[in-house]
């Protein structure tokens, strides 16, 4: 019989408060921030500090599916909001709701940029493929593609009430798209460097872009289109000025605040410059200082030189004096300089104004750090931190307790107790660099290795490191437990093994400092194992029996019987040095992993290697035993889980997830759980279901993945030679081709058979009828409908983003067997904007073929006389629905303030006459104390 195993699936994901490569941003209302955290991102309260919506973008995690930038809608009004992935897929938003209601596909690579229009209708999109996206958020569909870029898209922007977009690149150059006209108007150099960030105000009077020159440049951006010279007819953007930046990082991100008054630009460093925006009249009053200084000046050089710049006031004061001319320096002012404790990863302004100050400023640092400031014009205050649900550093050591209710998690300055059930963070311990780490029988207290050799007793219910020992000289690489006879891990003591050449045994004592102080814990070291080499980890059989130690140099690992400490087997085969071993539960076998990437299975009786599994791509970082199995878990350098059976040598499942190195892996103590810690800093729990599966299928399910990966590199042909786009730019069709779009031509093509052949049925059944009185039996794979409503029901079940991809792949004989149904889907009023769209398409794509075809002319022509006045109609039917709405709403309008349409009139009455009688009342308190005064002054 067959055996079948149980399958681990992606459970719990905790520790990530902020993703390094990716921007965070505020949501609509403007009151929580949005944080991306790998896959996913979370809706922060940022002054309780908690996480309270989760936006995740499927079931299946991968590294694939990693959030690249986030767009929330300008609008507060609108709940929508929009994430960029690393496959090329946009995602939109419900951020009341934490749903994704589309899904975009096409761009081909990271999306690195995104935007909406001031109207939340358009969102705007480029990549690192070079191509900005136009895509209609309403409809959920592309309108076009937009090339031109050489390099990738970093930044883009409407401006002009979103009828134009103004894109930046690493090409070094600036391009200004006319959306109306689908094309480039303006191509904008001047930066030396690649441009990493541009933005406009939010009166859309300047852009300002930045790059890794040491200044920023400005541009005003030109409002009226009536200008008389030729060659500036599409200048767009004009050259304003620059300001020189005051740190020598590049810039890495350019923001001004909602109300236009604060300009932020983030380095890639640890500064961010703030600058104060001045508003035209400010900015005309500073321009006419500096020229009343620049005129001072003059006189007085005037004075002391004689008369070389005689006249040169004069002609100042009288011409440009009276109308300055306004620079970027007047306009735009050094405020404040934030520095922070970590590099800063990007930056948000809030949308809402504070009570105090001028802005609040939140930031996400790269060592998963969120902090919130509050900009006012003489300092900067921290407001909020958010820091204790994750590590600073990559996750270097996981272990459970032994009831399975907490997990400890080391790093490289501090020790986190954790809930592995919900994931939240209990007990954060401020500690070494950790290694290694184990929970004391009894889990009241922990045991941490760390990097300079110490080892760290912490008491686990109060938080706190209780004692630390130099143990070893140098790091202590791994940390074991001595169980019983029976296997069950009692109080016998620990094992630890160092670089500085020593395996310790240790025992467990109870210390007290003194009289009034409460007993602790402490540990003593009874016996040393000295080795000829580096110890890289060492395990222990469940019978304390055996104990393995593997040596850096030879790559070898020495197993000793434990109460003599004399050699017992030499096990060689590794050509690196092993990094990971354990011991199954029964003492019978020992798996090692190896920085060679492979899996090796000894057995313990006579020292012979079972079987060598090539079991990663990179180095094997960790691997442990199920609980009285003989199945197994690794990790590697790879990102990868894997799941084994170690009887029959087979790889059961390959658990992806993490999005970086996983450094550490531990297994519950019934299996039911697995843990693992990445350094892409967050932990997750993998859980056993009750689904079962055969190797058999799990074989071909690897061997289909590989063959569609081998497919897509297929389509993506990256090695023919790149499309030529001219420098005035071009426009492409905005979809890609997908897995869904290829099924989704299948069925149409399917479905297109199926009604041909139902057609035919008919037509001879009517023949058949005249002779006999036959029932004509329909096809029960149509579903009852006829066949083009058949056909009409599996064309409206393709995503309306995949539509013209989908069409694209259609032949030319079945794409002229589906435009044949055309003139009776139109007569339906609902579906004449579908008709219209695969009317387009089928025409743009197989223009020639339609033309010279003899069967196709009948077709275009009854189309030609139907689909204009169809859409006129509906034209028709939505202008007089519109008016109409105007009408209710003007009614309503009417009727809400019937009762109060003079209220402010009369109220502004009020509110004068109360100033006058106010007036009018101290006027004549002056006089009566004048009256009382005078008699006074006569006596």
């Amino acid at each position: 019989m067959v055996k079948s195993y149980l399958r681990y699936e992606p459970g719990l994901v905790f520790g990530v408060i902020s993703s390094v490569d990716a921007n965070i941003a505020y949501d609509p209302s403007g009151l929580h921030l949005l944080a991306p955290a790998l896959d996913k991102f979370f809706l922060w309260n940022l002054k309780q500090g908690l996480a309270f919506k989760t936006f995740s973008s499927s079931t299946r995690s991968s590294h694939t599916l990693a959030v690249t930038t986030i767009a929330a809608s300008p609008s507060s009004s609108s709940t929508s909001i929009a994430s960029g992935h690393t496959d090329g897929s946009i995602r939109l938003w419900d951020c009341e709701k934490a749903t994704c209601e589309a899904t975009l596909n096409g761009h081909k690579t990271a999306v690195t940029a995104l935007r909406y229009n001031h109207l939340t209708s358009l969102l705007a999109s480029g990549g690192k493929d070079c191509d900005v996206i136009l895509w209609d958020v309403v409809g959920e569909a592309g309108l076009f593609r937009l090339r031109g870029h050489r390099d990738q898209v970093t930044d883009l922007v409407f401006i002009d009430s979103g009828k134009k977009l103004v894109t930046s690149s690493k090409d070094k150059f600036m391009r200004v798209w006319d959306l109306e006209l689908q094309q480039c108007v303006q191509i904008v150099g001047g930066h030396h460097s690649e441009i990493w960030s541009l933005d406009v105000d939010p009166m859309e009077r300047f852009l300002v872009s930045g790059s890794a020159d040491s200044e920023l440049k400005f541009y005003e951006i030109k409002r009226n289109t009536e200008v008389v010279e030729k060659e500036s007819k599409w200048e767009v953007l004009k050259n304003f000025g620059e300001i020189q930046r005051q740190s020598k990082d590049r810039v890495a991100a350019l923001r001004f605040n909602k109300s236009g008054n604060l300009l932020a630009c983030q380095v890639a460093g640890k500064l961010v410059e703030i600058y104060r925006v001045l508003s035209d009249d400010e900015a005309k009053r500073k321009a006419k200082r500096r020229l009343h200084r620049k005129k001072e000046k003059l006189l007085t050089r005037d004075a002391a030189g004689g008369n070389e710049n005689e006249g040169l006031a004069d002609s100042l004061s009288s011409q440009e004096f009276q109308h300055p001319t306004v620079v970027v320096s007047d306009v735009f002012k050094l405020l404040q300089m934030l520095r922070s404790s970590k590099k800063i990863s990007s930056i948000a302004f809030s949308p809402s104004d504070p009570k105090v100050g001028l802005a609040t400023l939140s930031l996400s640092l790269n060592n998963n750090m969120l902090e919130t400031h509050l900009v006012d014009s003489d300092k900067i205050s921290k407001l909020y931190s958010i820091e204790l649900q994750g590590h600073r550093s990559d996750i270097r050591s996981v272990t459970l307790s032994s009831d399975n209710d907490l997990l400890m998690s080391t790093s490289h300055n501090s020790v986190k107790i954790w809930n592995p059930t919900t994931g939240v963070c209990l007990r954060t311990i401020e500690s070494g660099y950790g290694l290694c780490s184990s929970f004391v029988p009894g889990n009241r207290y922990a045991l941490v290795g760390s990097k300079s050799g110490s080892l760290e007793i912490i008491d686990v219910g109060s938080g706190s490191c209780i004692e630390v020992v130099e143990a070893h000289a140098d790091s202590i690489r791994s940390l074991v437990q001595l169980p019983d006879e029976n296997g069950t891990v009692g109080g016998q003591g620990f094992v630890t093994g160092s670089d500085d050449r020593d395996v310790k045994f240790w025992e467990y004592t109870v210390k007290q400092k003194s009289d009034n102080e409460p007993k602790h814990l402490g540990v003593t070291n009874v016996r040393t194992l000295k080795m000829d080499e580096d110890v890289l980890a060492i395990s222990v059989s469940p019978d304390s029996k055996y104990l393995a130690v593997s040596l850096l140099e030879k790559c070898a690992i020495k197993v000793f019987f434990m109460d003599s400490l004399k050699l017992f087997l030499s096990l060689y085969g590794h050509k690196l040095p092993v990094l990971c071993m354990d011991i199954s539960s029964d003492g019978d076998i020992l798996v090692s992993g190896s920085a060679d990437k492979n899996l090796k299975i000894w057995g313990l009786d006579f020292g012979d290697c079972h079987k060598s599994i090539f079991a990663h791509a990179d180095s094997v970082m960790d691997v442990k035993f199920v609980r009285n199995t003989h199945y197994m878990f690794s990790v590697g350098k790879d990102r990868l889980v894997k799941y084994w059976d170690a009887d029959k040598f087979e790889l059961l499942l390959t658990l992806e997830g993490h999005h970086a190195e996983v450094w550490c892996l531990a297994v519950s103590s019934r299996g039911d759980f697995i843990v693992t810690g990445s350094h892409d800093r967050s932990i997750r729990r993998w859980d056993r279901t009750e689904e079962p599966f055969f190797i058999e299928e799990e074989r071909e399910k690897r061997l289909e993945e590989v063959f569609e990966s081998a497919l897509d590199n297929l389509n993506e042909d990256r090695y023919a030679p790149k499309e030529l786009v001219p420098d005035e730019g071009s426009v492409g069709v905005p979809g890609k081709e997908t897995k869904e779009t290829l099924s989704a031509t299948d069925l149409i093509i399917d479905a297109l058979d199926m009604a041909d052949t139902e057609n035919k049925r008919m037509d001879q059944h009517k023949e058949e009828q005249m002779d006999s009185k036959a029932v004509f039996q329909p096809n029960i794979m149509m579903r009852g409908l006829s066949p083009s409503d058949f056909v009409l029901q599996t064309l409206g079940n393709v995503n309306t983003n995949d539509l013209e991809p989908t069409l694209l792949s259609l032949p030319f004989s079945d794409a002229l067997k589906l435009m044949s149904y055309l003139k009776e889907w139109v007569r339906i009023p609902d579906k004449v904007e579908l008709v219209c769209r695969v009317t387009t398409v089928l025409l743009q794509t197989h223009h020639n073929q339609l033309t010279t075809a003899v069967a196709s002319r009948p077709i275009l022509t009854v189309l030609k006389d139907i689909l204009h006045e169809k859409v006129k109609e509906r034209k028709d039917t939505i202008g007089f629905n519109l008016a109409a709405m105007n009408h209710l709403k003007e009614l309503m309008s009417m009727r809400s303030d019937a009762l109060f349409q003079d209220a402010k009139a009369k109220l502004m009455e009020i509110r004068q006459w109360q100033s006058k009688r106010t007036d009018s009342g101290e006027a004549n308190n002056s006089r009566r104390k004048k009256k009382k005064l005078k008699p006074s002054n006569g006596v």
